[in-house]
C-alpha cells in the first residue's frame, strides 16, 4: 500500500506534464498488456472505500479482451487490437451488478473509462488513459498480481457449478486436483474420472483454461451434476480468489461458473 501512495504522488506531479496529444512518451500496444491498478481519476487520487481494494483494469493485447474490477463489480469488454497505435475505445464495457455500501469509486471509474479514446506513457512506469480533449482521465499503475498459478496446486472440492450448489453426500463427491508443475488436472465430475491440461497466459496471470478434458464413460443414475461440471470446466477462461475464501473460475464473460474450496 505504501508503494501505491508514493506512486500517487508521483503521478500527480507528472500529470500536468503529460498530454495524449504530445508525441513524447508514446506507448505501444504491448506496453499496456496485463493488469493495472486505477490510481487516479480526473486528477484526483482514488481512495477505495473501507473493505474494498483498488479498482483495476487488464488488457489482453492478443485477444483484445478487457477485464478487471471497477471497485465493486467485475468489468469486461473488448477493444480493437488493430486500431491506430495509441488509440483505444472503452465505451462498450459491461459489468456485473452487485451493490456495495459505497459505489462512489465504481461510478467514477465507469464514467471515466467510457470516455477513453487514447493512451500514453506517464513517466517511466504508469499509463495515462485520455479522452478526446487529450487530457488524462485515468492514471494506471502496474498491478502486483494477488493470485498466482501456484495457488491452485492441490486438491479442491467443487462446491458450485453453473450457478448451482453441488449436493452434499454424493457417492462420488466432485473434486479437481491441480498439478501446476506438470500443468495437468485430475478429478471426478460426480460419476466419471476427468483428466486434462492446464493452459495459462504469460501476460495475464489470472487467465486459465482446460483444453482437451477427457473422462471415463460410465453411466450413472443421475448425470445432471456431472453435465454442469463438465460444461463449466470447458468454459473457464480465468480464475481468482473469492472474498469468502476459495477459488472462483470464470468464463469469457467474467461470469462465475465454478467455486472451489480447498480440501
Amino acid at each position: 500500500m505504501k508503494k501505491v501512495f508514493v506512486s500517487l504522488c508521483m503521478a500527480s506531479s507528472l500529470i500536468g506534464l503529460s498530454s495524449c496529444a504530445s508525441t513524447k512518451n508514446a506507448a505501444t500496444l504491448s506496453s499496456i498488456g496485463g493488469e493495472w491498478n486505477i490510481i487516479e481519476i480526473n486528477g484526483s487520487a482514488v481512495v477505495p472505500a473501507p473493505g474494498q481494494e483498488f479498482p483495476y483494469i487488464g488488457f489482453d493485447t492478443k485477444s483484445g479482451k478487457v477485464f478487471g474490477n471497477s471497485g465493486c463489480n467485475r468489468l469486461m469488454g473488448s477493444f480493437d487490437v488493430n486500431a491506430k497505435p495509441g488509440t483505444i475505445d472503452l465505451g462498450a464495457l459491461a459489468s456485473t451488478r452487485m451493490m456495495c455500501p459505497d459505489m462512489t469509486v465504481e461510478n467514477n471509474v465507469l464514467s471515466a473509462l467510457s470516455k477513453v479514446k487514447k493512451y500514453k506513457k506517464l513517466g517511466t512506469e504508469n499509463i495515462a488513459l485520455c479522452g478526446s480533449s487529450n487530457r488524462p482521465l485515468v492514471v494506471l499503475q502496474k498491478k502486483e498480481s494477488t493470485v498466482k498459478l501456484s495457488d491452485l496446486d492441490g486438491k479442491w472440492m467443487i462446491t458450485e457449478a453453473a450457478g448451482e450448489a453441488i449436493p452434499e453426500g454424493m457417492e462420488k463427491q466432485p473434486f479437481i486436483e491441480f498439478n501446476v508443475a506438470e500443468k495437468r488436472l485430475h478429478g471426478n465430475a460426480g460419476c466419471n474420472i476427468i483428466n486434462g491440461a492446464i493452459q495459462v497466459d504469460e501476460v495475464n496471470p489470472s487467465a486459465i483454461s482446460f483444453p482437451q478434458i477427457i473422462s471415463t464413460m460410465m453411466a450413472c443414475p443421475d448425470m445432471e451434476v456431472e453435465g454442469r461440471i463438465t460444461k463449466a470446466l470447458n468454459s473457464v477462461q480465468s480464475f481468482g480468489k473469492l472474498a469468502g475464501g476459495g477459488i472462483g473460475l470464470y468464463d469469457a464473460d467474467n461470469s462465475l461458473v465454478m467455486v472451489l474450496v480447498k480440501k
